[in-house]
């Protein structure tokens, strides 16, 4: 069996099914392939469940920790994880079926199976029944994604050793647990279990907890997870993880200092690889990485013309958002249209973890280390009305700034929903605004987002409430 479109996207995640919609829209003759599920890891097993996980833990953490603070009283609760569990199933299946429904509404085919690259026109599709059907297209578009990296040395089985996957889906809690991978999975992971009552200990390598954040946010947030009961191991190395009769036994080390931790469970959170193999990629010369990455260039297009690369796959900022981005960049390309050029170390950075953090662009460092003159502007969570009726004001907002010309070059944001304000500054970058005209932009009160007002007069060298 033979097929023909104008565009084949294999993989359905957000990078993939975005930028079939994208090319659909604009008059293209569209297929989409997956092996497993339309909206990829994203929707069935990662960003969206877990935040509905966040939203349990969050309640769960109000009500066994805060209750006093607010006036809540029990004498026997009782907290249902599976319930939890079921209830993210349910907020997963209900995005899925709507990324089938968006499919059928841009005449978009779907076809369900293992792809390979025969040619730089053709993808060969096999299902689970072993039946091929080969893709014919002027366009091929590769948005495979990545997957979790483990060291060989260590087995993950499912029940003492797991990734996101299994502790995502699982419906009973650890009775202990080490997170090994203090980045935004291990870190709301942490945030979940916590929430819940189990013992945790984080174990990172680097540094810091957080790596790729400014570092006073990673102590913000060391300190209040330390608050909540948490053994946070920063700048320790895993040398062994093993599994025991009763659950796993960690060794890390630090320096000449070696320490052995045991818990029920351990969650491996250190990274991810790319899903680049199988693809046919080496027999047509298709430029990768030597980490397996493929290579691409602004407009998505990777070394053989007609095939494109979006979203994990690529290597290039391996969030969700990110994907989407470039699927929409990558159909407008090969469409012809009017586009964009992405700026990744602009792209907004979120992790989900308690308090939040969120971020993009240059850090004062940074921004020293490429010539620019820097102003810094600080607003604590503590002076803002909104956060402090909440009962969540810890936390704050760090803006950086060219003081020559007023270039806003990033930001980070500690606190309570900031993962929320952050649009405002990148849209504010992206559009040339000032600080100083957030300043101006009067916001509602009380809100959580006065805190970017209160950064812009305080860039001004004139704050108002601190």
């Amino acid at each position: 069996m033979s097929q023909t479109y104008d565009v084949v996207v294999i993989g359905a995640g957000p990078a993939g099914y975005v930028a079939a919609i994208r090319a659909a829209q604009l008059g293209q003759k569209t297929a989409i392939v997956d092996k497993q599920w339309l909206g990829g890891v994203c929707l069935n097993v990662g960003c969206i469940p877990s935040k509905a996980l966040l939203r349990n833990a969050d309640i769960a953490h109000m009500l066994r920790e805060r209750g006093k603070d607010f006036g809540f009283a029990f004498d026997n609760l009782k907290l249902d994880y599976p319930a939890a569990v079921e209830r993210s199933r349910q907020v997963s299946e209900r995005l899925v079926k709507g990324v089938g429904f968006l499919m059928r509404k841009n005449n978009i085919t779907v076809h369900m199976g293992t792809a390979r690259l025969t040619s730089p026109g053709t993808v060969s599709v096999t299902d689970l029944k072993g039946q091929a059907t080969e893709l014919s297209a002027k366009n091929i578009i590769i948005a495979t994604g990545a997957s979790t990296a483990v060291p060989a040395a260590w087995k993950v089985d499912g029940a003492k050793v797991v990734t996101y996957l299994e502790a995502i889906l699982q419906e009973k809690l650890p009775g202990s647990a080490i997170i090994i991978g203090a980045g935004a999975i291990g870190m709301e992971f942490a945030t979940i279990w916590n929430s819940y009552g189990v013992p945790l200990t984080i174990v990172e390598m680097l540094p810091h907890i957080l790596p790729l954040e400014d570092e006073e946010a990673a102590a913000e947030v060391t300190k209040a997870y330390t608050r909540r009961g948490v053994k946070v191991l920063a700048g320790h190395r895993v040398e062994a993880l093993e599994t025991t009769g009763t659950g796993v036994r960690v060794t890390v080390s630090a320096g000449s200092e070696t320490k052995v931790l045991e818990a029920e469970q351990a969650l491996v959170a250190i990274g991810f690889k790319p899903n680049s193999q199988g693809l046919g990629l080496e027999e047509l010369a298709v430029k990768v990485s030597e980490r397996g990455f493929i290579d691409i260039d602004d407009r998505m297009a990777t070394s053989v013309p007609g095939v494109w690369a979006v979203g994990d796959v690529t290597g290039k900022l391996m969030l969700a958002h990110v994907g989407t981005a470039q699927g929409i960049v990558c159909a407008e390309n090969i469409a012809g249209v009017e586009t964009a050029i992405l700026e990744y170390e602009f792209m907004p950075r979120a992790t989900y973890c308690q308090p939040q953090v969120a971020s993009f662009g240059l850090s004062e460092t940074q921004a020293r280390e490429r010539g620019h003159t820097t102003k810094v502007g600080r607003f604590p969570f503590q002076a803002n009305g909104k956060a402090l009726g909440l009962g969540d004001y810890s936390g704050w907002v760090k803006v950086v700034v060219d003081d020559k010309y007023g270039e806003i070059l990033g930001a980070t944001l500690v606190g309570p929903e900031v993962t929320e304000l952050l649009p405002e500054l990148t849209l504010a970058h992206n559009m040339e605004l000032t600080m100083a005209e957030i300043g101006r932009n009067v916001h509602a009160h009380p809100t959580l987002s006065e805190v970017l007002m209160e950064v812009g007069h305080v860039i001004q060298g004139m704050p108002i409430h601190i």
